[in-house]
């Protein structure tokens, strides 16, 4: 299957180094590209996308606004058909990247990511998961919460509600950062019954991957910053 990338980015050099990456891949394909998130959307319009690379600091609109509306609905809830964006940042922990992920994006590259990595992130996201380790999102949030306050729709601890028992034991620890295989140890389990009930805890929450999951918990007060794990 062929994964139709979009390229968004105001600088023209940098969207060209990443299209001489992608285009060499026998998987992937260049569908669009665009300067700003305002002509991203627009190239949307018009353009069926899978993956989009969004650089975060753009004029007219910047990739964290773009982001929202691609992925977001006008009530915050998650649309189930968007295109999953990676955010391009110069720095590991950008406030910028953070807010892009409370948006709805799947996780963020560095600009200087090896060729390699740059091709892996792509495919994983396809694929539906998630470039960002949960353990780097709460750090992330350790270091933004103050300044990126959570928004008066944020839900309550009653977010829970649709999960089983086991199902909210499994949330919790995927929301500090746990691995599958660290949880399956942590509750006696085996790592696969981990990954089933990860996957059904997802489809409840209406989560695209488990990055969500940990910006879910610290916005409905489960996790706190600077919260021992």
């Amino acid at each position: 299957m062929t994964i139709r990338v979009m390229l968004v980015d105001d600088q023209e050099l940098l969207r060209t180094g990443f299209r001489m990456i992608l285009q060499s891949q026998g998987d992937i394909e260049i569908a669009a590209e665009a300067g700003d998130g305002a002509q991203a959307l627009e190239r949307l319009k018009h353009t069926t996308v899978d993956v989009i690379l969004m650089d975060v600091r753009m004029p007219r609109l910047d990739g964290v606004q773009a982001t929202r509306q691609i992925c977001l609905a006008p009530d915050g809830s998650p649309l189930p058909d968007a295109p999953h964006v990676l955010i391009l940042t110069t720095f590991d922990l950008d406030e910028y990247a953070f807010a892009a992920l409370k948006a709805g994006a799947s996780g963020f590259l560095l600009k200087d990511v090896p060729p390699t990595e740059l091709v892996a992130a792509i495919r994983a996201v396809h694929g539906g998961d998630a470039v960002v380790a949960p353990t780097t999102t709460r750090r992330m949030i350790d270091r933004f919460a103050e300044v990126l306050p959570t928004p008066a729709t944020a839900p309550g601890p009653d977010t829970l509600g649709p999960l089983t028992e086991r199902e909210r034991e499994v949330f919790l620890l995927v929301a500090q950062g746990l691995s599958n295989g660290e949880i399956a140890t942590r509750l006696v389990l085996s790592e696969a019954t981990v990954k089933t009930h990860v996957g059904r805890i997802l489809a409840k929450l209406g989560l695209r991957d488990r990055v969500q999951a940990v910006v879910l918990a610290y916005e409905a007060g489960l996790i706190r910053a600077g919260a021992a794990d």
